[in-house]
């Protein structure tokens, strides 16, 4: 069988020199250096700990912990041991616990010790043989237990159709489902995205995103390690200290709200991104007011791309030249990647229109975990995978997303795309951020309603806003109703919940 373990892949790309730094803590209490050596014995020791509990092969390892260079070996050695990595959001509480522990079935769980109490109860309610604490200061019974183990380890053999993960999707329009990734789909995705990016020697990672999702474990993981690249490591994203740091680096990524937080920072400055080669930005929308004060603060233009749990990353604006990436966009779709726009009849639609967003690659999900009416439901009959996302794709190839095809709302049998009433609200002074729901109405079915989030020290008029709205955009994507709020609910990942929105609105126009 053809090795395509995708911790093979990784080691291989680590450094000649095994005791430089591969990866540095920028926020312990005392920087911690870890050499490439230090995690071919660490990821080894806890490959051989995994071993010694004769689990069955494919067994699924589920994690929630803090972060911590440790969590990421603990990534590497469940690949290394030829198993399935569930990572589970720190957030998620009792009850989510207990579904995706009762869903996965998982042979193991790994939890921080301050929750190990009630995480035990509900492994081992659903049949958990093994519970492991982990911490983010070294400590817990899976690394007292690996420190016992030997620090030489065969990897297992694997084939590039075998899982590798298995992650959750946010669950917000129903039962949460679990994407599965094989090792094929996760390291084609990984080299396409090496070179696209244009990753170098000598190139350094600033790492302040969390890694129980795709954009942190994945995205920026892999791409350091596959590029064997140094790693300045950051447990959570605090502006300051990260821009303190950021001259040491050359390639960033996070969401929007990080790139939000930094601009709040006087200090930053082009001066501190004098090192930087590559600013990445994903996981939520990049509002065009940030790209543009990005772009003029720092003298460079952020890269947005787009991706999904399901797929990895599908598009992504040009590396080079800069000047060919576009505000709004999220670029053409990546090599070996297809992308296409379809009607609701499956009819593909013309450059500009708008659409279901379809694709193809080898990076797409192998289905979802013990779901295969669901699974089925997702592809269509040539194979395409339908990713609930509505957008449009230009003459030139680049994507724009619209929103989600939950989020569209039908008013008096009218299609409104809430993307592109937020743009317009979005442009209009004092405004920080807005998101538009749809929410039950008498007599259109749905009304649009808008929530918006004023800039510091501005009092903003809703009335004259929906005034205003009237000579921007048709009636029937006006508003009936706007809200002006300190802030928008969002996840870890920064994506507004706009099911949150739905739920507390739903009334508004009841009776």
């Amino acid at each position: 069988m053809k090795q395509e373990n995708l911790f093979c892949a990784l080691r291989a790309a680590f450094a000649s020199d095994l005791d430089a730094i591969a990866i540095e803590t920028a926020d312990t209490p005392v920087p911690l250096h870890y050499s490439w050596r230090d995690l071919e014995r660490g990821t080894a020791m806890l490959a051989n700990l995994i071993d010694s509990l004769g689990l069955p092969p494919e067994s699924r390892i589920a994690v929630q912990t803090e972060k911590s260079v440790e969590a990421l070996m603990l990534y590497l050695a469940v690949l290394r041991a030829g198993h399935v990595y569930l990572p589970l959001n720190t957030a998620y509480q009792a009850g989510e616990i207990a579904y995706f522990v009762g869903n996965a079935e998982p042979a193991v769980v790994v939890c921080s010790s301050r929750n190990a109490g009630w995480v035990g109860q509900v492994a081992r309610e659903a049949g958990t043989r093994h519970v492991f604490t982990l911490d983010d200061d070294r400590t817990g019974t899976l690394l007292e237990l690996a420190a016992l183990e030997s620090d030489v380890h065969e990897p297992a053999l694997r084939a590039a159709d075998d899982l590798a993960a298995i992650l959750y999707t946010s669950g917000t329009t129903g039962r949460s489902k679990g994407a599965m990734l094989t090792h094929g789909n996760l390291l084609s995705n990984a080299q396409v995205l090496k070179d696209f990016w244009g990753w170098v020697p000598g190139d350094v990672l600033l790492h302040a995103l969390p890694i129980f999702h795709v954009h942190g474990l994945f995205v920026a993981s892999h791409g350091a390690l596959l590029n064997g690249s140094r790693m300045i490591w950051f447990s959570r994203f605090e502006p300051r200290a990260v821009l303190a740091r950021l001259p040491e680096a050359t390639v960033f990524m996070g969401v929007p709200t990080l790139y939000v937080r930094l601009l709040a920072e006087p200090e930053f400055k082009r001066k501190a991104c004098r090192n930087m080669r590559l600013f990445i930005s994903g996981s939520a929308p990049l509002l065009i007011e940030t790209f543009r004060d990005f772009r003029k603060r720092s003298g460079h233009t952020i890269l947005e791309r787009y991706g999904m749990s399901e797929t990895a990353m599908l598009t992504s604006n040009p590396y080079r030249p800069e000047s060919a990436r576009r505000g709004g966009t999220v670029g053409p779709a990546l090599p070996g990647v297809g992308v296409r726009v379809r009607d609701d009849q499956g009819r593909a639609l013309p450059a500009g229109e708008i659409g279901g967003i379809e694709v193809t690659g080898p990076n797409v999900f192998k289905g979802y975990w013990r779901m295969p009416e669901k699974t089925a439901a997702e592809f269509t009959a040539d194979g395409w995978f339908m990713t609930g996302d509505v957008g449009t794709i230009d003459e030139d190839g680049y994507v724009t997303i619209v929103g989600r095809s939950k989020d569209l709302i039908i008013s008096g049998g009218y299609n409104v795309y809430p993307a592109e009433i937020e743009s317009v609200i979005n442009e209009m002074p004092g405004v920080a951020e807005s998101a538009v729901v749809g929410v039950p109405h008498p007599d259109f079915g749905e009304a649009v309603v808008a929530i918006v989030v004023g800039k510091p020290d501005v009092e903003l008029d809703a009335v004259a806003m929906t005034a205003r709205l009237k000579a921007l955009i048709a009636n029937f994507k006006v508003p009936k109703q706007m809200f002006i709020v300190t802030e928008l609910p969002r996840n870890t990942m920064g994506k507004v919940q706009k099911n949150l929105l739905r739920d507390q609105h739903r009334q508004l126009f009841a009776g």
